[in-house]
């Protein structure tokens, strides 16, 4: 398993590196939020480590650049302990975040919980499926060959946290905690209007959908492939 860590202060990388390869993970390092994000497309990590206070890019910048195109597991390690940091981290599209000075089983416990929870998704930069194309990295939805689809934000979103996750169920608690909080894991009704909505610009026959498949009491799942109505 590889693990890219993304911090400036050369110390901390250096300790990380020999205690995570100690333990058998791959190590890949950035020195900058910039060298973060090309690393993280040249080495293909299985998790992100990344400080917030960065030059050229910081943290915030680089996982909100990773999550324009990846859903891989991100851990903010950082010496910024203020509630709002990690509000901003996590609303951003942190997993999870560690404050510096920290203890190594803790950081390393963190690490198994992070890869234990996150299931394998599409990472691909853009996904096709029927005439439509989903651009992650430009965050566009094209009918091919050249229709532009307009989304709203939160559109863009659902069908984001759906073609991630291919052929699994995605409850409707799980997107609506994702989107709007715990406070409104209950609101269905919300998120089934979005849905349609979602299905009128992309399906087909959005009463037929193909693709955005409705799970009877549970949630949704995404059907790449095309099947026969």
């Amino acid at each position: 398993m590889k693990i890219l860590i993304a911090d400036d202060d050369p110390q901390i990388v250096r300790a990380l590196t020999l205690t995570l390869a100690a333990v058998g993970y791959e190590i890949a390092t950035a020195a900058d939020g910039a060298e973060a994000l090309r690393a993280a497309i040249d080495e293909h990590p299985d998790v992100v480590m990344v400080d917030l206070g960065m030059p050229n890019v910081d943290g915030i910048g680089v996982i909100q650049g990773l999550r324009g195109w990846s859903n891989i597991p991100v851990l903010v390690v950082s010496g910024r302990a203020g509630a709002s940091d990690k509000v901003e981290a996590l609303d951003a599209g942190a997993d999870d975040y560690i404050t510096k000075p920290f203890a190594m089983d803790e950081l390393l416990a963190r690490l198994r919980a992070l890869t234990r929870r996150t299931a394998p998704v599409a990472d691909e930069p853009a996904v096709v499926f029927g005439e439509i194309r989903v651009d992650f990295a430009a965050k566009s939805v094209v009918r091919v060959p050249d229709q532009v689809i307009r989304l709203t934000p939160t559109e863009w979103r659902i069908l984001e946290i759906l073609v991630r996750n291919p052929g699994r169920l995605v409850t409707r608690e799980d997107i609506l905690t994702r989107i709007w909080g715990p406070t409104h894991a209950n609101d269905g009704g919300y998120l089934r209007l979005y849905v349609s909505q979602l299905r009128k610009k992309l399906e087909a026959v959005p009463t037929r959908p193909r693709h955005i498949e409705t799970v009877q009491g549970m949630g949704y799942r995404f059907i790449p492939e095309n099947r026969p109505r």
